[in-house]
């Protein structure tokens, strides 16, 4: 039986409109500098707590990646997003920026973002890192509420076609970056690409805190999903998008109801930011305000998901571990991860994650037995969470370079094996060993806390 989670939430965020309303007139009276009492103690923390109410209580839209330049080779140039391919739920964005490229070469970085609630500008930090040095793509997947029933259904084998077509579209020589809940749909398109011998298949994949083996290092989210099991999920999880939205009757996964989630694990946390920014918007401390409204905005825009998708996914990777067992299916096609030859391998998780746990990335290395020593890297970063994995000063410190450093030399063994005739007279494979700063960085061990 479908509960009605999604009308009761409507409702309330209708109800709730005059109060916001009232709350943002308060604030802008307080605020307002003609207002001898804004300048107050008890002025400012009044407009702290009709702000703090308006934004606990408000619909946050879909952010904009802002990224409008970048810097390439020490020149300032500008940047236009620019969508180059597109199905019902999901939009291919090229961050097209102004070289000239047949003087700029560098290599094409297709980023699959996360289809789990948060919309792709959750990766606005990872594009920015990577614009200078690379060509950028990125997945911008569609809410699902606003997507007509008549426009189909979408599921996990769906969105392993929409990366195979992805590849094809930027051809052989992209390599692929997931962060975590898209390492799953990505190793499985690459071994079905491999599997069929397809020239596209990319150079190289990066997996970023993916839950590619949930039984290693099992976190709260991974044990609870396999406890549960399925049929809860579709019991309480599953409901119908109601009018007015385009979806209507659309079965999902709501965005609201995984954001609660999200902040269950951590409230204490998320309390004591709000408190936070309350004190400084009554300090008068903007900067800091300012951080938590920029990292909130982000944080509370979600994003519905199909419940196909979502219960698939649920069923093969959470309850059943189907990839790390062997027995995944695409198309009723087994998804052969020993068919992954020519395509190079890097995994990366974060010490503190408690989304997918140290070792669950990993099990790609070990799944991947095919993959030659030399075209794998492994890489644990010391002290960060889930997000530090992909955002964060961490990241751009230690994290980027050393996939900047794994795509270099990936560039280098891809463009041989795409000359089969010049490996097949030295009586090889079509790869070459990785630089020795790539053998070293394949082989160093994660550093201690």
């Amino acid at each position: 039986m479908q509960l009605p989670y999604y009308m009761w939430y409507e409702t309330a965020h209708a109800l709730l409109g005059p109060a916001r309303a009232m709350a943002d007139t308060t604030k802008w009276i307080y605020q307002n500098p003609v207002n001898p009492l804004g300048k107050t103690t008890f002025g400012r923390a009044v407009a702290a707590a009709c702000e703090l109410f308006e934004r606990s209580t408000r619909r946050y839209g879909k952010p904009a990646f802002d990224l409008p330049t970048t810097s390439v080779n020490g020149v300032r140039v500008a940047v236009t997003e620019r969508v180059v391919w597109e199905k019902n739920f999901c939009r291919l964005v090229h961050f097209d920026r102004a070289i000239d490229r047949t003087r700029v070469q560098q290599p094409k970085l297709l980023i699959v973002a996360p289809m789990s609630g948060h919309y792709a500008t959750l990766l606005r930090g990872t594009v920015e890192n990577f614009l200078p040095t690379h060509e950028v793509f990125i997945t911008d997947w569609i809410d699902a509420r606003l997507v007509p029933l008549s426009d189909g259904g979408f599921d996990l084998d769906d969105y392993i076609d929409y990366v195979i077509e992805m590849c094809r579209l930027l051809g052989p020589d992209v390599h692929v970056l997931a962060v975590c809940q898209p390492s799953v749909p990505v190793l499985a398109a690459v071994a079905r690409m491999e599997d069929e011998g397809d020239p596209c298949a990319p150079y190289s994949m990066t997996l970023m805190g993916g839950p590619i083996d949930t039984r290693r290092s099992p976190t709260e989210v991974n044990k609870v999903a396999e406890k549960r099991g399925l049929e809860w999920f579709r019991r309480h999880c599953i409901v119908k998008v109601p009018l007015p939205n385009p979806g209507f009757m659309r079965s999902v996964y709501p965005g609201f109801l995984q954001l609660s989630g999200f902040m269950a694990m951590n409230i204490d946390r998320h309390i004591s930011a709000h408190g936070e920014m309350f004190n400084h918007l009554v300090d008068g401390d903007g900067d800091s305000a300012e951080k938590h409204r920029e990292f909130y905005d982000e944080y509370m825009a979600v994003m519905d998901l199909t419940a196909e998708f979502y219960l698939q996914t649920v069923e093969t990777v959470f309850v059943k571990h189907l990839m790390p067992k062997g027995e995944m299916m695409h198309r009723d096609k087994p998804v052969d991860l020993k068919a992954v030859r020519r395509v190079a391998l890097m995994t990366v998780e974060g010490e503190r994650d408690d989304i997918s746990g140290v070792g669950q990335t990993e099990a790609a290395q070990d799944l991947c037995v095919n993959i030659p020593n030399d075209m794998r890297v492994h890489w644990v970063q010391p002290r960060v969470g889930h997000y530090g994995v992909f955002n964060g000063s961490r990241f751009r410190a230690d994290i980027a370079p050393r996939i900047c450093d794994f795509i270099a030399n990936s560039t280098m063994q891809g463009r041989l094996r795409e000359r089969p005739a010049a490996a097949s007279r030295k009586g090889s494979s079509s790869v070459v060993p990785m630089t020795a700063a790539g053998r070293r960085s394949a082989a160093r061990k994660p550093a201690k806390d």
